[in-house]
């Protein structure tokens, strides 16, 4: 029972879970797209004119800067979860555990070094976003 544990907890995490969250999503915007198709046609139906910015996408455009805070998010979330996996894995001696927290540590310094290299290059567009920001608002 102990081996069958150890089996399917990982394969449920790295498996079915992935997959569980990506048909949501995919599920979603198939709801938004047909919702939105359903509308469109009931207005041509009606003559009514339909707004050429109807289908665009609801969610608005991220500048630079968010981008890298978003990318700084995820760096920090992923070498902290590699952390504690690696603190438990010393604490249990589960080699899943060790080998899971060696990678997400990995991975969340790779992001925390493209996170400062990509700061230091893009400052220039992040201070033009800035700028056109602040002309925007006056």
């Amino acid at each position: 029972m102990e081996y069958l544990d150890s089996v399917l907890v990982p394969i449920f995490v790295c498996v079915i879970l992935p997959v569980a969250i990506v048909l949501i999503v995919m599920n979603a915007r198939k709801h938004e797209i047909s919702r939105k198709a359903e509308v469109a046609l009931k207005a041509i139906e009606a003559g009514a004119p339909i707004d050429p910015g109807f289908f665009k996408s609801d969610k608005k455009r991220q500048g630079t800067k968010q981008k890298l805070i978003d990318q700084l998010t995820g760096a920090c979330i992923t070498s902290l979860m590699g952390a504690a996996f690696t603190v438990f894995y010393f604490i249990e001696k589960e080699g899943f555990l060790g080998f899971a927290g060696g990678v997400m540590l990995a991975v969340g310094i790779g992001l925390f070094i493209s996170f400062f290299v990509g700061r230091k290059m893009l400052s220039k567009e992040i201070e033009a976003e800035e700028q056109e920001l602040k002309k925007e608002e006056e």
